[in-house]
């Protein structure tokens, strides 16, 4: 069971601790470490068991921040954490999800008004005392006060991200139990929502209750809520996680019950009932020859606790999942797309189309060195790439401008500096993967760049991101995002809103026109892989794929490790129909570089060329 997510999350609070009590230089540190100790490819309870000098291994990591991991590990606790926390009593993960709320804002509150919740800054707020405290003013009590209903939201979901390698551990600790045949993540989680309430875990046994004694047994459990024959739930890293253990048989049925979303599925039950079928979460029934008012259950609802009546009938299907659409006369629908968005209508027409997938990327397009706030250099990024098997790969560092703090970003004269060392190196790469220079730009609240226009023109890959002015109404907002996508060096419009999930809305835009407006610009907008942001989700990029738009699908990489992140991003754009001709960078090389330079394909040959490459990517297998 790694515990790096754990552990990291124990330096993040102690960075915010250290700076509300006004300590410099130090949460920087924190917050360094715990990133890497997050990405370490190795579990970091397996470093400590080494040592001190193996858990040093990693970057940022020195003796101070290595003797408290390893006091973590084999207490659980680490004192100097503790004693910050009897000298600052406060929620500081939910105060600081409150946009404009950060530590230092914490521990002036705490020290004037004695706020520790977030119902206490809320109640300060309304009651107009945050205004009289120096430094603050009617402006911040006005915006804290608008944007606590968010924090509170964001407190009652976890991001996909920090719960997913979880429920991956969760689910090989089961498989490998000789008494389960089958086990999957259902709910949200299966569906790739970018916030989870819980984890909900389905295992096919027909030995039920030795399932669920070896699941409230497992270690990483921090406490059992509640167990009995067939289900269980404990809490672990502060998750809930719910299994219910099922007949083999009826597995299939299960699985698409309890995936989701109720909107999807009271849609089939409503197809099934069409059909003189009943669907449930044992299986699919032939009821032809059925009162089901006899039964008490006419409407089709599976609500009653009687299983026998939930089973009434002739089952058709139920052991996998697959066999419970194809009762319905249906194709097995992915569960990204379980929303009821259109896509039982389309699989009904035989319209749906095969969605994009992991090994259909051939690039990163968005990605981060130490020569802006990387953490790895040129030549390891490289290597991380090169061993994903990536055809071409994308070095962007930040330019500066607005929104770079602490001296981040890179001026014009240094991106050509770096665009000279790059062409260099693509000497000694070229046989192994095919480098691009490229920026990411800043976009100012009015739609400008920050890089000029010159260096611009010379870079393989501009993305164009907004970092600041992220609170702008929605005209002046949606109008500054179509002034980026329409300059003519902008290949790739970053993050489009800018939000970070439970910590900052973003933008409110006006998807539509923005995707028109890129669509029309032959610039493509990005779903951001970084599992903080995953920006476009999934609505916003159905309605850009609807427009015509190109997507490109980056992880933001500042790390190695963060390259594993694609897995986030291909399947937040499954759940917006995204299929591999959508997506740039699941494109060839040649076909990506004929949109890359879309403003120089001007005459008809080279039209013909460029359409033609992607009616070929289309009927063409998808491997790079």
């Amino acid at each position: 069971m790694r515990r790096n997510d754990e552990i990291a999350r124990r330096f993040e609070e102690f960075a915010d601790r250290l700076e509300a009590d006004g300590v410099e230089y130090k949460p920087s540190a924190y917050r360094r470490a715990a990133e890497n100790i997050r990405e370490c490819a190795d579990p970091i309870e397996d470093l400590a068991a080494e040592g001190q000098d193996a858990v040093k291994s990693i970057n940022r990591v020195g003796d101070a921040i290595a003797s408290k991991i390893i006091e973590y590990i084999e207490t659980g606790s680490i004192d100097e954490l503790d004693e910050l926390r009897d000298r600052l009593p406060v929620e500081i993960d939910a105060l600081t999800r409150v946009d404009g709320v950060g530590p230092k804002t914490v521990g002036t509150l705490y020290e004037e008004l004695g706020i520790t919740t977030l119902d206490e800054l809320a109640a300060a707020a309304e009651a107009e005392e945050i205004r009289d405290v120096s430094g603050f003013g009617a402006k911040t009590e006005t915006n804290i006060r608008e944007n606590v209903a968010f924090a509170r939201q964001a407190g009652e979901r976890e991001r996909l991200g920090d719960v997913r390698p979880l429920a991956d551990e969760v689910l090989t600790f089961l498989r490998r139990r000789e008494t389960v045949q089958k086990s999957e993540v259902a709910g949200s989680i299966r569906r790739w929502r970018d916030t989870i309430g819980d984890v909900d875990v389905l295992a096919a046994s027909t030995e039920a209750k030795q399932v669920v004694e070896a699941f409230t047994d497992w270690s990483a459990a921090t406490d059992v809520i509640e167990a009995g024959d067939n289900k269980a739930s404990l809490r672990a890293e502060g998750v809930r996680i719910d299994l219910r253990v099922v007949d083999p048989g009826e597995f299939g049925a299960a699985l698409q019950y309890f995936t989701g979303s109720k909107d999807h599925n009271v849609a089939l039950r409503n197809r099934a009932i069409e059909r003189d079928l009943k669907m449930n979460e044992y299986g699919i029934f032939d009821v032809s020859d059925v009162d089901l008012d006899t039964h008490g259950d006419s409407d089709g609802d599976p609500t009653t606790d009687d299983m026998n009546t939930q089973r009434i009938g002739d089952r058709i299907a139920g052991e996998t999942e697959t066999s419970m659409y194809e009762a319905l006369g249906l194709p097995w629908i992915p569960p990204e797309l379980r929303e009821n968005r259109g896509e039982i209508e389309a699989a009904a027409d035989g319209t749906l189309s095969e969605l994009l997938t992991v090994n259909d990327m051939c690039g990163d397009l968005h990605t981060h060195t130490t020569r802006s706030d990387g953490r790895a250099s040129r030549e390891q990024m490289v290597d991380a790439a090169v061993g994903r098997g990536y055809e071409y790969y994308a070095v962007t560092d930040h330019a500066s401008g607005p929104g770079m703090v602490g001296g981040i970003g890179l001026s014009d004269d240094e991106l050509r500096e770096q665009l000279e060392t790059i062409e260099t190196a693509r000497e000694t790469r070229g046989d192994e993967i095919e480098l691009l220079a490229g920026v990411e730009t800043n976009i100012d609240a009015e739609g400008d760049l920050s890089t000029g226009d010159e260096i611009l023109t010379e870079l393989d890959v501009v993305v164009a991101s907004p970092h600041t002015a992220l609170g702008q109404e929605r005209e002046a907002a949606t109008e500054r995002l179509i002034r980026a996508v329409n300059h003519q060096s902008v290949d790739v419009l970053g993050h489009p809103t800018g939000r970070r999930i439970n910590e900052r809305p973003g933008l409110d835009i006006d998807i539509e026109r923005v995707a028109s407006a890129a669509a029309e610009a032959e610039t493509a907008l990005e779903v951001n892989a970084n599992p903080t942001r995953l920006d476009l989700h999934g609505t916003f990029i159905q309605a850009a794929r609807d427009a015509g738009a190109t997507i490109a699908i980056n992880t933001d990489a500042h790390a190695p490790e963060s390259l594993a992140y694609a897995r986030y991003g291909v399947h937040t754009a499954r759940r917006g129909w995204c299929t591999p001709t959508d997506v740039l960078n699941s494109f060839d090389l040649t076909t990506l570089r004929a949109f890359l330079h879309w403003q120089d394909v001007n005459c008809f040959l080279g039209l013909t060329n460029y359409l033609f490459m992607i009616y070929v990517s289309a009927h063409e297998s998808s491997n790079c």
